[in-house]
Order: C-alpha cells, then structure tokens, then sequence
C-alpha cells in the first residue's frame, strides 16, 4: 500500500484484535475481493492511545463477550420466554390504525427529489442540495441511509417483508418498507453489524448487489465475507474492532469497526462462529456512529473517547422486554440514552423498532419510555429523536476536521 504521505495504516486484525493504528501494517489481501484499499493510505490520529477491549474467542475458538454485562439467557429462561412469558406488543391488525400510529412515508429520494420534512427541529434541506453535509433517513428497523460528506452509507439493511431464511414462515413487519432497493439513490457503502436475520438480509442483498455491483463497498465484522462472497458480492472489507479502512475514491472517510454486546447465529451450526459490532464513520467535516443490535456495556464510552463526539449515531431503542431474556443483547430506552451520552453523540436517532415485533414491550413504548429517559438526564427530546419510516432530517453541523 502506498505510504508516501507518512500515513500509519492500520493492519487487518485477528482474534487478539491488537491496535496498530499507529505504527502501521498491511491489510490481507484475502479478507477483500476486489482493491485492498482505496490505494492511497490514510491515518486516525488517535487522541488517546489507552487500552481499549479487544475482541476474544472462547475455548472453542468461537467469539465471546468480554463485558461482565454479558449474559445470555439460560434454556429454561428461554422456554418460558416462548411458552409462557405474556407478549404486550399489541400491534394492531388495522392498516387504518397503524398508518395512523407509525406512517410510512415515501422517502424524498424516491418522489422526484422533494424532501419529506421531519418534524419540529430539523433542519429540512432539498434532495439536491449540497449544503446538506449530513442527512439521515430512516428506512425501518436498524436501515438507515446517512448521506455523511458526499458519501451514502446503508445501515444492516432488510427490504424483505420478513426477518427468516425463507419469506413463508418467521418474524413479519407490521410496517413495510417506505421505498425499493430500486429507487434507492446511489450507494457507496454498507455496513453490516451482525448476522442475525433482521440485520442480515439475503433477499436485499442480493437486490443490492444486483443493482450496484462491485462498485458497493460492504464492511461486515470477521468471519462473515466468506457469506457475502457466496452471496455474489464483489467488494468486500471484513474488520476486526478497532480496525478501519475506506471506500475506494473516498479516502478521507474512515470506517471503524468498534465493539458492541451481541451475538451471532443464523444456523444451528453456525453460532458465535462470526463476530459483531458498531461502526464509526469517520469524515472530514461529520461523524456517524451505529451501535448496530447491543446490550449495553462499557466500550461505549471507549468509543467515544476515542473518535466523540458524534454529530450523529444511530442507537436502538426497541426488543427490550422481558429484561432477564433481553438485558444482555438489547438495551431498553434509558441505556439507549447512555449510549447516547457515552459516544458524545451531538444527535441521536432511535432505530430497531416499530416495525417487527421482535420482543413483549408494547410495540409504541419504545419512543415514550425514551422521552421519559432524556427528561431525567436533563436532555433536550431533539438530541435524541425519533422519524417516521421514511422520513429524512438534516443536520447541519459547523465543518472541522474530525479530530479537532
């Protein structure tokens, strides 16, 4: 890789996860299918170089949770959680009632370039209009589009109307998708958190790969490219955390894959085998963090000392009850908001609800618990808001280099 800038590349990491952010490597070449880099070498000038967590396997070489916060629920907790435990989400069978509740909205991108406005504290800008240096749209569940400095990032992305290996059977929205991968505006880039089904999606990856091709850069946790390639994709980045690298032609935008509290599985044979985590996109001018599906733990605050603040992360706030099934996976609204204050997120968006009911809460408490939460921290409701499926906010943000 060219380094005739002096810039320190970080290497690909393996299971130890060892930072070498500031001495330098070189990426493996087999963990990308297709330009290693984006051929010209690029550098995180690390405020802080302290000990961060760094991803670990079991005995079994599968990928574990460092946190004491970790705990998944035991056989008899998930027996009764399927069995017996009461489901309070309520959703309506009623179209009429739901479009009232949670509207779906056609996003701006896919009716002729006018903006749908998001409510009271947005900054609305139009379709076209450059000033808009960060835009978000939310797309349902943990999809969200992030226009961040003349770059398109797609968040776990799910355009199927269901969250299973197959479309007949499993976990169904109750709120559709507000647009097609067809009328999607150009993407440069996707990051994956997981491989859970709602945020690994194989029918929308194989729409997004048919429409864009190589030209997509997916950044996915180790152990899933071999997925993706199977999958027909071409442009493939698999990172450990704390490792980072750029779409090709966007060198000055740096992914980070930073840790998050979860777990892996889509077969019986397969779980754990694949690891996990947030991202954080790095600009000149706006940074965007995704906490991805998590419990709450402490490399939140690590983060965010590390690349904070944020001008925009997107946290999820829903699929939190029962809490012993839930608390070590999902955090619930008020952990949400201290994700929200760890990072040092300037705005946050609520993501991974309204729209498959995923857990027992009532399907619209998720937003009202949030709002009570931000009250007893003392936060302003617009730091940390909520939109309807797509709908679109522009956040303006004074320009500076990421590491002011």
């Amino acid at each position: 890789m060219d380094r005739s800038d002096g810039a320190g590349v970080t290497e690909l990491g393996g299971p130890e996860g060892e930072l070498k952010g500031a001495e330098g490597g070189e990426l493996e070449a087999q963990t990308l299918r297709k330009n290693s880099s984006s051929g010209k070498s690029y550098r995180l000038d690390y405020r802080l170089e302290e000990e961060v967590t760094k991803s670990c396997r079991d005995r079994h070489g599968c990928w574990t949770n460092p946190w004491p916060t970790w705990k998944f629920p035991s056989h008899s907790t998930l027996l009764r959680f399927l069995l017996w435990d009461k489901d309070n989400s309520n959703v309506p069978t009623s179209k009429e009632v739901l479009d009232r509740e949670l509207p779906v909205l056609v996003p701006y991108f896919a009716q002729g370039g006018r903006e749908v406005v998001a409510a009271r504290g947005a900054h609305s800008c139009g379709g076209g209009d450059s000033e808009c240096g960060l835009r978000v749209t939310w797309l349902g569940h943990a999809t969200v589009l992030v226009e961040l400095d003349g770059l398109n990032v797609l968040t776990d992305p799910i355009f199927s109307q269901r969250a299973s290996p197959v479309q007949f059977v499993g976990p169904k929205r109750y709120r559709g998708p507000p647009c097609t991968v067809e009328q999607l505006p150009r993407i440069d880039a996707v990051v994956i958190s997981h491989s859970h089904y709602d945020h690994l999606d194989a029918g929308t990856v194989e729409s997004l790969n048919a429409r864009f091709g190589a030209e997509l850069r997916w950044f996915v946790p180790l152990g899933l490219s071999d997925w993706l390639v199977k999958a027909g994709c071409e442009n493939v980045m698999e990172l450990d955390w704390w490792k980072e690298n750029c779409v090709p032609g966007h060198d000055n935008i740096t992914f980070v894959c930073t840790p998050a509290q979860h777990w892996s599985k889509r077969t019986a044979l397969d779980q754990n085998k694949s690891l996990w985590g947030s991202w954080s996109v790095l600009g000149p001018h706006h940074r965007f963090f995704f906490a991805g599906d998590t419990g709450y733990c402490s490399s939140f605050a690590e983060i965010g000392r590390r690349f904070g603040p944020f001008d925009l992360a997107a946290i999820p706030i829903g699929a939190y009850l029962p809490r012993d099934v839930m608390r070590g996976q999902h955090v619930d609204p008020e952990q949400a908001v201290q994700i929200h204050v760890d990072v040092q997120a300037k705005h946050s968006l609520a993501v991974h609800w309204g729209t498959f009911a995923l857990a027992y809460e009532y399907y619209l408490e998720p937003p009202v618990r949030l709002r009570e939460a931000l009250e007893q921290k003392g936060l302003e409701p617009s730091c940390f808001f909520t939109l309807n499926h797509g709908e679109s906010r522009c956040l303006a943000s004074k320009e500076g280099d990421v590491f002011d």
